[in-house]
């Protein structure tokens, strides 16, 4: 605002603008920072006023509104601390949610159903584009492997932290005994290559197969060989697409994804610890290796990363993942600071 009222920058169009739009995305933030700094000098006043208070009934109402503005001031924090939190360039682009069936069998495959279920539902609930670019599906109706692609802004944002194994506890549709078996499902979130900087791959490296489209699609979607199969020859790495109609844009598609697996290989040869960012060690799918316990019988989700548990696992598998991606964006701000 001072800035703004100097003469010098009223003489030049260019600076004033720029002043006006920077004050403009300050705003927000700096009305908060007010809100922050008068809740806490109500809840300053109303500590002074105990000190000297001996009426119980108003020794009971400065608590309350103490209390009360020491919750507004808190709100409105972390409310400004979203605001000021740096935005990551990768927000704008797709987000790919590789999810594989680890260990455990059968239950493990239906597991990871339901990890992709509750994702698109993530999905939905935010608003942002979702879609089913790949699937391996088994006959019990569970997932060998399927690939999700999602668009929409502070997608990659929410999602980075998802990267992992995720354990279930619970008894399967197919345990006769009622015992609770335990399994686990990988998952590695992946954001589009940028084309300008992303790694640059060689077309003689590629080895494209075709195939017919499996399961439900429109017409003539299983009735050409509009699948395609891609082999990264030298990593041996297969991407298969099916979701579109011809096989261009599955081809397309299965490129966006091997650009962003072969970006993200080289992100962790550059490091010599994990990516703490992007969190895409998924580890070998053991039992014992997980970010995350699904426990159905106790009706909770744990956290292990910043030890949070809730007792919605409902609401949780239906997509209602913010209690745990809004912690996880704040722990990692904290740190960060």
């Amino acid at each position: 605002m001072r800035q703004l009222s100097d003469p010098g920058a009223a003489a030049d169009p260019a600076q004033l603008s720029a002043l006006m739009k920077k004050q403009a995305s300050m705003q927000p933030a700096a009305e908060l920072a007010a809100q922050v700094l008068s809740a806490r000098k109500e809840a300053q006043e109303a500590r002074e006023m105990l000190d000297s208070e001996t009426d119980p009934e108003m020794i009971a109402l400065l608590k309350e509104e103490e209390e009360t503005a020491q919750k507004r001031a808190e709100a409105a924090d972390r409310q400004m601390s979203d605001l000021l939190r740096p935005e990551d360039p990768r927000d704008g682009r797709d987000v790919f949610i590789e999810i594989r069936a680890g260990a455990g069998g059968d239950e493990a495959a239906l597991f990871a159903a339901d990890l992709c279920r509750m994702y698109l539902r993530f999905a939905d609930r935010k608003h942002w584009r979702a879609k089913t670019v790949s699937f391996s599906g088994t006959g019990l109706g569970g997932v060998k492997e399927a690939i999700l692609q999602i668009n929409g802004k502070g997608a990659w944002s929410a999602l980075k932290y998802e990267s992992g194994v995720h354990r279930v506890q619970r008894v399967p549709v197919t345990e006769n005994g009622g015992r609770i078996h335990t399994s686990t499902a990988t998952v590695a979130i992946l954001p589009e290559a940028d084309e300008k900087t992303g790694v640059t791959i060689d077309p003689k490296d590629i080895r494209i197969d075709v195939f017919r489209a499996t399961g439900n699609g429109g017409q003539g979607i299983n009735t050409t060989d509009s699948a395609v199969r891609l082999t990264h020859i030298p990593t041996g790495i297969v991407i298969s697409s099916q979701d579109e109609r011809s096989q261009l844009q599955n081809k397309e598609h299965a490129m966006k994804i091997l650009r962003a697996r072969l970006t993200a290989m080289e992100e962790e040869k550059r490091q010599s610890e994990l990516d703490a960012d992007r969190r895409s060690q998924i580890g070998s799918g053991d039992r014992s290796e997980k970010i995350r316990t699904y426990n159905f019988p106790q009706g909770r989700v744990t956290d292990h990363r910043i030890h949070y548990t809730s007792h919605r696992i409902n609401d949780v598998m239906d997509g209602d993942l913010s209690e745990f991606t809004d912690r996880l964006a704040e722990e990692e701000h904290l740190r960060n600071l």
